[in-house]
């Protein structure tokens, strides 16, 4: 039996620290929202054939270097940026169009996103995780017990706030398929979390003799290799896609950090978190008897 409520203050601590690294990085820089939030230009050109994007992107960083690229269908590239000018544009456009003869239909698409759709998409991505985390509190408490829906709901936040710091800490432009990708992690991450809740339920009840403790330590023992193995298998699968995909990198990226960082939380912090508000009703039921 694996002892891991007797370590909680490790599992918090390392957590918190990860997290307050990250929200003194969010109040200081703030997060690096990028052009489906803030608004910016959004170019898609037809290279006319099979190309080397790393040749490419030396020439649009010249002119902007926090643009984001990506290959499509293999002849075409789409270019992201908030800060590209339009002089800078110009010039960008006739150097790529010179250096690889392009045609005078070069530009498949040039689109302007303003700032007020970028707000609109941010007050939508609020609500969606709001709606999303409010339900999951009511089909676990409904399921299970209040304390078991705060404790799932609780491991979830944490899941979003080190995704966040992560994001936070190394600048990462956050676009809509982060939204995307941070929905997906939480519906992982409670699906993870009631795996092992039913479990410790089940053995509530064949183990009425043993501690809070020691019911969660077995419980989670007897479902750790279930956890581990099954976000191993997403694992690979995401980092293959990460990696041979470039153009869902955006989505795939935190989906990698979310759902190992929802695997830990489901085992080192979801379940803690239950015994201690089973412990703190205990004391507060004996206070009142």
């Amino acid at each position: 039996m694996l002892k891991i409520i007797e370590k909680t203050k490790l599992w918090f601590s390392a957590s918190l620290i990860v997290i307050l690294i990250g929200m003194g990085f969010i109040a200081t820089k703030g997060l690096n929202f990028g052009i489906d939030f803030k608004g910016g230009t959004q170019l898609v050109i037809e290279m006319g054939k099979d190309f080397q994007k790393p040749e490419v992107d030396e020439i649009i960083k010249k002119y902007d270097t926090s643009a984001l690229t990506n290959k499509i269908e293999n002849t075409k590239i789409e270019i992201k940026s908030n800060s590209l000018t339009d002089e800078n544009s110009k010039k960008m456009l006739e150097e790529l169009k010179q250096k690889y003869n392009l045609n005078e239909k070069f530009i498949e698409s040039q689109d302007y996103i303003g700032s007020s759709i970028g707000k609109e998409s941010t007050n939508k991505a609020y609500i969606a995780l709001l709606v999303a985390v409010a339900f999951m509190l009511l089909y676990v408490g409904l399921r299970f017990e209040f304390k078991f829906g705060a404790a799932a709901i609780l491991a979830l936040v944490h899941d979003v706030l080190i995704t966040l710091s992560v994001y936070a800490i190394f600048q990462i432009p956050v676009n809509s398929p982060f939204i995307a990708a941070i929905l997906t992690i939480i519906g992982y991450s409670i699906n993870d979390t009631i795996v092992i809740f039913d479990r410790i339920r089940e053995n509530q009840k064949n183990m009425r003799r043993k501690s809070i403790e020691e019911v969660a330590n077995i419980s989670i023992t007897q479902t750790m290799r279930r956890s581990i193995n099954t976000s191993l298998t997403t694992l690979i699968t995401i980092v293959a896609v990460y990696i041979f995909v470039p153009t869902v990198r955006d989505f795939s990226f935190p989906l990698i950090i979310g759902i190992a960082t929802g695997t830990y939380s489901s085992i080192f912090i979801a379940s803690p978190i239950w015994v201690l508000l089973k412990k703190k009703n205990k004391k507060v039921n004996a206070k009142v008897a």
